[in-house]
C-alpha cells in the first residue's frame, strides 16, 4: 500500500519528541512493505533510505530553512536569491498548496497526517483525491496552551474540523484520547489509541568521555544530578520543578539540577530559580543535539518530567535507554505504559519533592529503578504500532473501494 505521509519534522532536524516519533513509527512501518512517501516543509539532507521524502514548498524556492523549533518562522530563499519570511499559519497554507500539487501527480492509498500544522493540507489531499485520512494527534492545544484558556483558537478550529473530517483518528495514548473527547466532542469510538515507543537500534550510542565533566568531577565528591530535558514551555511544568528543587537542596545540599532545552519559558526560569535562591544548583544550557544531548541523560542520576499536561513524552524512555531513572507527572501518556518509574501529580511539589530526595540520598533505591528500567526499556518496540495501522489502513481502503 502507498501511504502519503504529512509531517512537519524529522531527525536529524527536529526540535523534540514529534520528528523522533514519525521517524521510528515509519521505519517500523516500512518492514511491514507500506510504501511512505514523507512530506515535510522544508529542504534538508535526512540520510534515510526506507521511505521517499519530499519537500513541500514554491516551485521557485531553492531552499527553507527553520528558523528555530518546530513552533517558528522560517525563511525562504528564492532561486533569484531573494529571502522571505513566512509566520507558521502562512507556512501551514504553503505546505497545503505544495501537497495539493503533490496529489495531482501521484497517487495514494491512505493519507496519514501528524497534528494541526499539517492538518490543512491533509483535508486537501482528502478532497482532491477522496481517499481514507487518519490524522495522528501527538498534542491538541490545550496541551501546548498548558490547559489555560484553551490555547489558539486558529490552531483549535483547524484541529477540530480535521477530527471532524478524518476517517480515524490516532491518540498517542488515552490520556490524549479523552483530552479530545472533552475539548473537541469526537466520537469515541473514532479515536484509536496508538502508543509510542522506541526503536532500540535507532538510540545512539554513548561514549566513555561524557561532555559534562565539571558535573562528574561534582559527582566524585559527593553530589548527585538531576535531570531535565525538553522545551521550556507552560506544557512542561518547569516551574513546578524549581519550586520543588528548593526543598531537594534544602534536605539534599549536594543535589545539582540540569535543564537541557530552550523555549519561551527560559528566561522566565532562569529568574525564578534566581528567586528562589537556587541558581548555584541549576545548571541551563540551552538547546542541544548530538553528543551533548545524549550525555546529559546519561549524566543523571534521576530524569525528571513534570509536564502539566504531556500526550505521551518519549523522554523517559530515551533516559532510561542511557540508564537513568524516571519520576514522571501521573498527567502524562507515557505514564500508561512505563511502570518502572516513579510518579507525582505535576501540581504536588511537595511530593515531588520527597520523591527526588529520596532518590538523591538513597544509592540502593536508584540502582533499583535503574536496573528496573533498563529490564523495561529492552522490551521496547514499535512492531505493535505498526501492526494496529496496517490494519487499520487496510480496514479503511476496503471501506473506500467496496
Amino acid at each position: 500500500m502507498k501511504v502519503l505521509m504529512l509531517g512537519w519534522e524529522l531527525p536529524p532536524h527536529n526540535s523534540g519528541g514529534l520528528g523522533v516519533a514519525c521517524y521510528q513509527l515509519c521505519k517500523a512501518l516500512s518492514k511491514k512493505e507500506v510504501d511512505i512517501e514523507f512530506v515535510v516543509p522544508y529542504t534538508a539532507d535526512h540520510d534515510i533510505d526506507f521511505m521517499r521524502i519530499n519537500s513541500a514548498h514554491p516551485q521557485d524556492v531553492e531552499r527553507v530553512l527553520k528558523a528555530g523549533i518546530a513552533y517558528d518562522s522560517f525563511k525562504y530563499v528564492s532561486k533569484s536569491g531573494d529571502i522571505k519570511w513566512v509566520d507558521l499559519f502562512g507556512q501551514s497554507a504553503i505546505y497545503e498548496t505544495a501537497v495539493e500539487r503533490i496529489v495531482s501527480i501521484e497517487e495514494y492509498d491512505i493519507i496519514h497526517a501528524h497534528d494541526w500544522l499539517t492538518f490543512r493540507a491533509a483535508l486537501r489531499a482528502k478532497e482532491k483525491t477522496n481517499k481514507p485520512l487518519v490524522v495522528h494527534v501527538h498534542s491538541i492545544e490545550s496541551d501546548r496552551a498548558g490547559m489555560e484558556m484553551g490555547g489558539n483558537p486558529m490552531v483549535r478550529e483547524i484541529e477540530y474540523t480535521a477530527m471532524m473530517l478524518a476517517d480515524k483518528v490516532i491518540a498517542v495514548s488515552g490520556h490524549t484520547k479523552k483530552s479530545i473527547v472533552r475539548e473537541y466532542g469526537i466520537p469515541a469510538d473514532k479515536i484509536e489509541v496508538v502508543h509510542n515507543s522506541l526503536d532500540i537500534a535507532d538510540l545512539a550510542p554513548l561514549d566513555a568521555d561524557n561532555t559534562y565533566r565539571y558535573l562528574e568531577k561534582m559527582k566524585s565528591q559527593g553530589y548527585r544530578v538531576i535531570v531535565n530535558v525538553g522545551r521550556l514551555t507552560i506544557q512542561k511544568g518547569l516551574p513546578n520543578l524549581l519550586k520543588a528543587a528548593k526543598q531537594v537542596i534544602l534536605r539534599a545540599p549536594k543535589t545539582l539540577f540540569l535543564i537541557v532545552g530552550s523555549g519561551e519559558q527560559e528566561r522566565e526560569l532562569l529568574l525564578l530559580a534566581a528567586e528562589l535562591g537556587i541558581s548555584r544548583n541549576v545548571i541551563f544550557t540551552g538547546f542541544l543535539r548530538g553528543k551533548q544531548w545524549r550525555d546529559a541523560f546519561a549524566v543523571g542520576d534521576l530524569f525528571v518530567m513534570p509536564s502539566i499536561s504531556e500526550p505521551f513524552g518519549l523522554t523517559p524512555l530515551e533516559a532510561a535507554g542511557y540508564g537513568t531513572p524516571a519520576l514522571i507527572s501521573k498527567q502524562s501518556g507515557v505514564a500508561e505504559v512505563l511502570v518502572n518509574c516513579l510518579k507525582t501529580d505535576f501540581w504536588d511539589t511537595d511530593e515531588m519533592a520527597n520523591q527526588m530526595t529520596a532518590v538523591v540520598q538513597n544509592d540502593g533505591l536508584q540502582q533499583t529503578l535503574q536496573t528496573n528500567a533498563m529490564r523495561e526499556y529492552e522490551q521496547l518496540s514499535w512492531n505493535n504500532a505498526a501492526d494496529k495501522l496496517v490494519t487499520m489502513y487496510k480496514h479503511h481502503m476496503s471501506a473506500v473501494s467496496a
